[in-house]
């Protein structure tokens, strides 16, 4: 049962997303950003309240740099979309579980060490490029209620 609603072209949108900011990181990678993504919309708190559906967080300003590249605007594909799908389902991995913010430090080539902190936050685990925040509970205690 889903944990947010969406329409197939929520899917769509969330697929794409998926894959243009975390394709190169795998499967799991892409999973980890779709947890991001979920938790934005249901924890309703910090940079996020008021992000009530999937447009909304996908097109939240400054929220994703993928929407600055083609990627994203391709067609998305079954493989994201059952990602996309499963992340709705309200399917949760470690260090996406109760993280809203994650992002990759250095270059694409050469990635940089994980900053103790992002946006205040505590850092709390790197899937192979990218590095995973989650708020502390005085920050946003409700994203640890969301199950």
């Amino acid at each position: 049962m889903a944990v947010v609603k969406a329409r197939k072209q929520d899917i769509d949108m969330l697929a794409r997303l998926l894959r243009a900011e975390a394709e190169t990181e795998g499967e799991m990678g892409m999973l980890l950003v779709g947890n991001v993504g979920i938790n934005r919309i249901r924890a309703n708190c910090s940079d996020f309240k008021g992000i009530r559906t999937i447009p909304q967080m996908i097109n939240q300003p400054h929220a994703f740099e993928a929407l600055q590249h083609g990627m994203y605007y391709q067609n998305a594909r079954e493989r994201e979309r059952r990602l996309a799908q499963r992340t709705v389902n309200g399917e949760r991995n470690w260090p996406g579980k109760f993280s809203l913010w994650y992002f990759r430090p250095g270059t694409f080539e050469n990635p940089g060490p994980c900053p103790p902190t992002w946006y205040n936050q505590p850092f709390v685990g790197r899937w192979k490029k990218h590095c995973f925040y989650e708020p502390t509970a005085e920050e946003c205690e409700n994203v640890y209620n969301t199950f």
